[in-house]
């Protein structure tokens, strides 16, 4: 019994954290073959012309998110074409659709940004009249592409863009809670969760990121190097229209989870593992960690950080799919918030930083657009999840996009 249970708790880490756009599509949904597959430097792409079209006339460059592997881009299409038809629409409109994915989604935002550059120029070569390009992206997807349209202004390359836009872009930060990210490293073995969370893309995009050698959390090296090379580029593209979209509510309402309350417990695997919501204070405690195999106990704590579970954002099953992976497992799960906030709406919109607890709860209605370091921008009505395409969001994109 006890070598099964040293497997079990072994085999927790066989997981990542992800959206709706990386998961499997829904059953009996298909994507359509593209009219066009091609091979970039550190990743691909698939065209789909818009109705009517044999060749690429208005095209409409969008980039893959975050995760860890190389990109589907079948899937992708999937979620951005089911709960409500975006993809559809855009080609029913003429709009020829331009998927970017990359060989490792995890790579550096900096590296993945070399194929969203390859992905332009071939756009713009390869385009039939003048039509200037709508260029933009999913999540990470949206920091790839702004940072590889204001590389190109720099260097005095012509992207022929005339609108970007980002949907739940973490612009100021993403948000994984500290516990969990110091959980992916008190599994005793080397597991796809610990990967995805050391990887560079998460170091670059984590507004906080758990340091497994120090056991300390803060602002990861590899984010303070992405934003002084954004920095040196000008932040963003200044010739494009700029464009955000946001998946949480921008009222200040945010997700019903109390801080410090306990969020998630485990019991038989990991028995008496038990996480808690990020709670204001100097010795904030965020988990418990316990396993048998080898035995250890640590607990995890912070200092002087908002209470970012319940903030207004774009959520994420980050709770729900570590329960999910326990429970396969053979754990005893208590599990009582699901999803917490990983985009926090001021952030996808470029408005605030997270720092401070009056910034991340702030109205948005109250502050003048003019603060935001995008010319436009859209929240949503209800929270909803990160990068799901929802009606409301997909109309107002639609509705911008040029002639």
């Amino acid at each position: 019994m006890s070598e099964q249970n040293e497997q079990a708790e072994r085999s927790v880490g066989e997981f990542t954290l992800a959206g709706p756009l990386t998961t499997a599509p829904p059953a009996g949904y298909t994507a359509p073959e593209p009219d066009e597959k091609w091979l970039l430097p550190g990743g691909f792409a698939h065209v789909h012309y818009g109705q009517g079209s044999r060749g690429i006339v208005r095209p409409v460059v969008m980039a893959d998110g975050f995760n860890l592997g190389r990109s589907d881009l079948a899937w992708l299409y999937a979620g951005l074409d089911s709960s409500y038809p975006l993809l559809t629409e855009l080609r029913r409109r003429g709009r020829d659709v331009i998927l970017v994915g990359f060989d490792e989604r995890s790579a550096s935002i900096l590296d993945n940004a070399r194929t969203a550059t390859a992905a332009i120029h071939r756009a713009v070569a390869e385009r039939l009249g003048g039509t200037r390009l709508t260029v933009g992206g999913f999540s990470m997807g949206g920091l790839v592409t702004r940072y590889a349209l204001a590389l190109m202004e720099t260097q005095r390359t012509d992207h022929q863009t005339g609108m970007y836009f980002s949907w739940d872009t973490p612009h100021r930060g993403a948000y994984i809670p500290i516990g969990l990210q110091a959980f992916a490293h008190f599994i005793p073995v080397p597991n796809d969760f610990a990967r995805q969370m050391t990887s560079p893309a998460a170091r670059q995009m984590l507004w906080r990121h758990y340091d497994p050698m120090t056991g300390q959390n803060g602002i990861a090296p590899e984010r303070r190097e992405f934003l002084e090379h954004l920095t040196r580029v000008g932040g963003w593209p200044r010739i494009p229209r700029l464009l955000a979209l946001a998946n949480g509510r921008g009222d200040g309402t945010g997700i019903a989870v109390p801080p410090g309350e306990t969020v998630l417990k485990s019991e038989r695997v990991y028995p008496g593992t038990t996480f808690y919501a990020q709670a204001q204070g100097r010795e904030v405690t965020v988990a418990e960690l316990k396993r048998r195999f080898p035995a250890s106990e640590k607990t995890i704590t912070t200092g002087d950080l908002p209470e970012m579970d319940g903030a207004p954002g774009g959520t994420l099953r980050s709770y729900g799919i570590l329960a999910d992976a326990l429970e396969k497992a053979g754990a005893q799960v208590d599990l009582r918030h699901e999803e917490i906030c990983f985009v926090p709406t001021v952030s996808a919109v470029a408005l605030r930083d997270l720092d401070q607890q009056k910034d991340l709860y702030a109205n948005l209605d109250d502050i003048a657009p003019d603060e935001s370091e995008v010319d436009d921008y859209m929240w949503s009505a209800t929270t909803t999840p990160h990068t799901a395409v929802t009606e409301e969001l997909a109309r107002w994109l639609l509705d911008r996009l040029p002639d």
